[in-house]
């Protein structure tokens, strides 16, 4: 099986900062309205509901620029490639970031954010579509969750930079810096785009196999095996099944109705449109203001905000550890059940404690949203793992468009109505959040496969297309070529018995 080599963990890294630029620049808005000088400057009242509506308003507009750039990514991938559309996209989120960062006016700001978040968006989806088409297939998993786990430590970054920026003497600095910093994850991806092949699974596609057999070779290299025959399987496999792939055409009209392709298209949309009915942007947008309703004054809010996204990343490298080991369906059943249980712990216990003096209620209220956040990377980078590897390569941009368009149209879903209805139903909301766990966890139990350790190409299978090529046990040939060739060694040997025959008869 092909080697995990640093050649690939270094281009792996490289498009990771596609990943932390959606990160940083998805936390950067949020943290600012921790931050006094952010009201002061743009005169709103923090505790009004036209607050509350302008608040949604850029988090829905955010995510419906995310949204349209996911869409429009796949478009751009499939004609242009892979890297070049990285490099599109990381310019369009420099130059909505810089304008963000330059916001004079609430309009102003709503606006360009949508700007920002169609070049985040196309960001957020190229980043796995790219990873899961240089990864080798035991690996999968893990180099496929660096997308959440690189766009994690952009909120961390985030985070704990506005906690700093909130004791600055300039009010007007305190949250313009931070969103000024968002700039810094697109200049860094369209300084590395240019050192990072192009997918060759892509170049096979466009029947460019002399410059995809060069690149996948780069990335297996492994000078133990001078034979390359893990990268000759590979590269075999991946040409006989792309050109099969190829007499269909990939259109989303055909997503959903050739049964093969909906049946994908159906499970994607429900596994990432149920990440987020989870509440995590609905809570973690929000969680200053859930903070400062639970009583919290000061920077304290942001403390707390910063240490739960810190905890939220490290449990993010948990999960894509273990992806590649138990599996990503098995991490989904965890994660649902486990979240249904803390969501409505977090729902009692507001309900008992919210607005009271109890220091021990309020600490187990903070204590539920810390375990809310641990477990819920057990859906968070599986499902974007899981989304990007069950597409054949001729639709996999495609089919991952979708899921990120599902993600953030959850979000818009589920993040939109948070701070009017964390301030109108306050604790009720975790009970909503709760039944979903439980429809989610049933859905996931009879209808998600688990697709750990196969080869993308023979993915296809458990959803009832057809594969022509599979991988030997060790990756080192194809199962197709060796049975074919014990069967002609088979037939010479019994063609040599029939003629010699006569012979044996003769003698005697």
């Amino acid at each position: 099986m092909a080697k995990l080599t640093k050649y690939n963990i270094a281009i792996c890294l490289s498009a990771c900062t596609g990943g932390f630029s959606y990160g940083f620049g998805a936390g950067s808005l949020p943290t600012s309205l921790g931050q006094p000088g952010f009201y002061t400057y743009f005169n709103l009242e923090p505790t009004s509901l036209y607050t509350a509506n302008v608040v949604s308003a850029l988090s829905a507009l955010f995510f419906f620029g995310c949204a349209v750039g996911s869409l429009g990514q796949c478009f751009l991938a499939d004609r242009i490639g892979r890297r070049k559309s990285l490099g599109v996209g990381g310019l369009i989120a420099l130059l909505g970031g810089a304008l963000v960062a330059g916001s004079v006016a609430v309009p102003m700001l709503i606006v360009v954010r949508l700007l920002q978040g169609a070049g985040l968006g196309m960001l957020l989806a190229l980043v796995p579509l790219y990873l899961t088409e240089v990864a080798p297939p035991r690996t999968r998993g893990f180099l496929t969750g660096l997308t959440t786990l690189s766009f994690g430590t952009g909120y961390i970054m985030c985070a704990w930079i506005s906690l700093g920026c909130y004791h600055a003497s300039n009010a007007t600095l305190s949250w313009r810096l931070p969103l000024a910093l968002g700039c810094v994850g697109p200049l860094a991806l369209l300084f590395g785009v240019w050192f990072i092949p192009e997918s060759p699974r892509f170049l096979v596609w466009k029947g460019q196999r002399e410059r995809a057999w060069l690149i996948l070779k780069r990335l297996h290299h492994d000078p133990r095996n001078a034979s390359e025959a893990d990268a000759k399987a590979e590269f075999t496999q991946i040409v006989r099944q792309v050109e099969v792939d190829k007499e269909d055409e990939p259109t989303f009209y055909k997503m959903f109705t050739k049964p093969s392709w909906r049946r994908r298209s159906v499970l994607v949309f429900f596994l990432l449109f149920a990440g987020q009915s989870t509440g995590v942007y609905g809570i973690g947008n929000f969680l200053p203001l859930i903070l400062t309703s639970l009583g919290m004054t000061g920077d304290m809010p942001l403390v707390i905000n910063a240490a739960q996204v810190t905890v939220g990343t490290i449990a993010v490298l948990a999960s894509i550890i273990l992806v590649d080991r138990f599996g990503r369906r098995t991490l989904f059943l965890i994660g649902f059940a486990s979240l249904a249980v803390i969501l409505l712990s977090e729902a009692l216990l507001q309900w008992k404690y919210l607005g009271t003096d109890s220091k021990a209620g309020n600490a187990a209220c903070v204590l539920f949203i810390f375990l809310f956040i641990i477990f819920f990377q057990c859906v968070d980078a599986p499902a974007l793992v899981w989304a990007a590897e069950i597409f054949p390569t001729n639709l996999r941009a495609k089919g991952v468009s979708l899921a990120v368009f599902t993600f953030f149209a959850g979000a818009i879903t589920f993040s939109t109505p948070a701070p009017v209805a964390f301030k109108n139903i306050g604790w009720r909301m975790f009970l909503i959040y709760f039944a979903l766990m439980i429809i989610s966890e049933i859905v996931v139990y009879f209808y998600i496969c688990e697709t750990k350790g196969l080869p993308v190409e023979e993915i296809g299978a458990l959803f009832g297309d057809e594969v022509v090529a599979h991988l030997t046990s060790d990756g080192q040939g194809i199962i197709e070529d060796k049975q074919a060739a014990e069967q002609i060694e088979g037939q010479t040997v019994q063609a040599e018995g029939s003629a010699a025959q006569p012979l044996d008869k003769a003698w005697a």
